[in-house]
Formats: structure tokens, sequence, C-alpha cells
């Protein structure tokens, strides 16, 4: 099993090992998916966040040994780049990897728990926040400072955004790490990366005008290309789910 330790990590090396050689049997689960699985440990009065990306298929496993990197290095080395850049994420701490003769088998990223108050979910869903002007705005700002910043996240959906409120005032954190692109982005490309946050008119509208304030870019502009990907985005997804609905009848 490798080992990959952050420089600016000065605790307890041996427990967090420990967390992932006994991963199946110790911590508590906090989000089991189909792909991965996440739990959480105690150490030291902190909570330690460990993600078990599942093993590739035979394909993907000699890939990821001699072509590319894996999941877990590249969330490692991403959260890095983001702190680096003043970007918000979870505090990164170590990531494994298990090798066989054939390739990649088990890997794990490992971070501190981020004990945070909503995720951007609560902003578009049925909850005390949803539809919350002020904090789609700040959501808007806080997105053209990934753009500004050349920081293209692919997963930029509902729930890979956490947010902290201090004093009402939202602090923003990206999760799930592992794609992303370090680049100058196009106009459409910056439009494009909203298109699956949101359908409803309203949040898309005070999302373009908080990435307006910053970008100084006309509101109604980035307003009408956000709203024209999400539509497409929506189209393709529902166009999508009708065909996999016919296929398995």
């Amino acid at each position: 099993m490798k080992a990959i330790f952050s420089s600016t990590y000065k605790g307890d090396k041996r427990a967090i090992k420990r967390f992932i050689q006994e991963y199946t049997t110790l911590g508590r689960k906090f989000d089991e998916r189909n792909r991965n699985s996440l739990k959480l440990f105690d150490l030291e009065e902190r909570t330690i966040n460990v993600k078990s990306f599942k093993k590739p298929h035979f394909f993907n496993s000699i890939i990821y040994r001699y072509v590319r990197t894996s999941k877990a290095q590249r969330s490692f080395e991403y959260a890095h780049k983001l702190l680096k850049n003043g970007i918000g994420t979870p505090q990164p701490i170590a990531y494994f990897e298990e090798y066989t003769f054939l390739g990649l088998g088990k890997s794990f990223y490992v971070s501190e728990h981020l004990d945070y108050d909503l995720t951007y979910r609560e902003l578009v869903r049925d909850s005390a926040y949803a539809g919350n002007k002020e904090l789609l705005e700040a959501f808007g700002k806080f997105t053209y400072a990934l753009h500004a910043k050349g920081i293209h996240f692919l997963d930029h959906s509902v729930g890979n955004t956490l947010i902290t409120l201090n004093e009402g005032k939202p602090r923003f954190y990206l999760v799930d790490l592992n794609r992303m692109k370090f680049c100058t982005m196009s106009f459409k490309a910056r439009m494009k990366n909203f298109e699956r946050l949101s359908k409803v008119e309203d949040h898309i509208r005070y999302m373009a005008k908080g990435y307006a304030q910053e970008s100084g870019e006309d509101k109604d502009t980035i307003f009408k290309a956000i709203f024209k990907y999400t539509k497409n985005y929506q189209q393709k997804f529902y166009r999508k789910k009708r065909w996999k609905k016919l296929l398995k009848s």
C-alpha cells in the first residue's frame, strides 16, 4: 500500500494508516454510494474523513497504474492547488493506493472533516435556505473566483459545494475534487459550468447577478447564457433517462 502524506500534516500517521488498513471494520459511515464510500474517524479531537474509491475494472486498473494518476492522487493534489489559490476545500491529509501486479486496486483520499452548515443542494431544494438570494449571489461570486483563477471544476453540481455560515456570511468549500482542469476558460465554458446546478429561473438570475458583479460583464447576457446551457443540459438529461427506460422495458 503506497501512502503519501501532506507536508502540512503533523498528526498521528500511524493512526491514519490503521484507519485505511481496517477501513471495512472501523469508523462510521457518512455517505454510501454505488461507486465510492465515505467514513468518519475520530483522532485527537478531530474528525478525519476517508473516501474509499471503488476498485477500477481490469482495463482502468492498468490505465491508472501506467498512464493516468488515480482519483485519490488527483483529489489530494487538486486540494493543495485549490488552497494555494485561496479556494476553500477540507484540509488534505494523505492518499493511499494499493497495487497488484495487474494494476491499481483500492485507493483512498484522506482529509479533515469539515463541520459545514449546508450544501449548495439546500439552496435549490426544499429547505429553509431554498432560493436564498444573498447566498445564491454569493455562490455566483465564488464561481467567478474559480474561473478567474483558471479553475474549471468539472463536477460543479449540487452536492459538491459545502457552505459554512459565520454570522450569516457564507464561505464555500469544494469536495469530490478528482475531476478538474486548470486553464483559461472561454465565456462558453464558464457559462456551461453552471448547467448542472439549478433549472429555476430565479436561482439562475441571482447567480448571474453575483457573477456579473465580480466579472464586470453584463448580468443579462450572463443570465441568458446560463439559462440556455442549463435548458440544453436538462433536455439531454431527460432524453437519456427516457431512452434508458425504453431499453429496460
